[in-house]
Parts: C-alpha cells; structure tokens; sequence
C-alpha cells in the first residue's frame, strides 16, 4: 500500500478476497469513510468507472435523445417517450373510467338518457384510439378538444360534467410535465 496521502493505482489496489472490510480498513482524514465520499474513478463496489469526456460521452450517447446544449434537460432515457406514454396513460385510464361509469350513473344518478351513454361510448372510444396516436403532435390538442367535449357532455348529465372537470385537470397536469420536460 502507499502512503496515507496517495490513492494506490489499479496494480497497486487489492482486489478480490485481498480487499479489507469495512472493519479493517483504516478511517481517517485520508481515508473516505462512505461510498458518498469516494470521489474520482473509484466507487463504493471498488470497480473503477472512466471519468472525464469518455464518460460524458457515452453516458449522452446512450440515453438515445441528443442533449440540449450540451446539457440534458431531464435524467429521462427518452423523454419523447416518456412524454407519450404520460399521454397514452392519461387517455386509457380517462376511457376505461368512463366505461365503467356507465352503469353507476344509470343506477345512483337517475335517468341517463340513450344520447348520454352514446357520448361517453364515443368519448371513450376517442380517447382510445388517440392513446394509440400519441407520437403525433396533433393528438396533444386532439385530447385538449376531447377534454372540452367531455365538459360540454355535462349539459347531458351533471355527473358527465364533474367527470369532465377531473379529466380537465388530470390533462392540464399531464400538458404541464410535457412542456417542463420537452421544453
């Protein structure tokens, strides 16, 4: 081993059963006690990781999306696609809640009349088939229009509104995190 103010180098460094324990290794002002404080290519599992331009590089390179001036926006893998399945999620689960209203409303709201099931059947197939099309960027204002429909459906039954109030707000929020993280 070198002397308590020099890091050994790989071939000076004990690998394997050689390595001491927590127990035995020495603590000090020299020595870092925690993996929080290991700094330079040595890290808490003892392997050494390449730090410096080839590490920046790979790590850009394998995200898949370019970065943003030099610096990526999120820590996301693939933001596109992340955003999309926010989107694609928000959709499916504003379809299969209003399918399964159906038969709650009919049964605790009163009349539901035939024009009102057949807006949330339609609705509910719209915002199907536009979880299936989130790679195009109309379909972001697609859903803003489906959100407004659902609204308007309120003068069908007061509970289509109150569903159409919820669904607003779910998709204002899902708008919001797809302009923060794609800028």
């Amino acid at each position: 081993m070198t002397g308590p103010q020099q890091r050994p180098t790989g071939a000076e460094r004990p690998t394997g059963a050689e390595q001491p324990t927590g127990a035995e290794r020495p603590t000090g002002p020299e020595q870092p006690t925690g993996p929080e404080q290991l700094s330079g290519p040595e890290q808490a599992d003892g392997v050494e990781r390449p730090v410096g331009p080839e590490q920046a590089a790979g790590s850009e390179q394998a995200g898949g999306s370019e970065p943003v001036g030099g610096v990526r926006r999120s820590g996301l893998r693939n933001p596109d696609k992340a955003v999309r399945g926010l989107g694609a999620g928000t959709m499916s689960l504003e379809a299969l809640v209003l399918l399964l209203a159906i038969q709650p409303i009919r049964v605790v709201g009163g009349d539901l009349s035939g024009a009102a099931i057949g807006a949330i059947v339609a609705l509910a197939v719209a915002c199907v088939v536009l979880a299936g099309m989130m790679r195009r960027p109309w379909a972001w204002h697609a859903g803003t229009v489906i959100q407004g429909l659902l609204l308007l459906s309120g003068l069908l039954h007061w509970s289509l509104f109150a569903l159409g109030v919820m669904f607003a707000l779910v998709w204002a929020y899902a708008l919001h995190v797809r302009r923060v993280i794609l800028g």
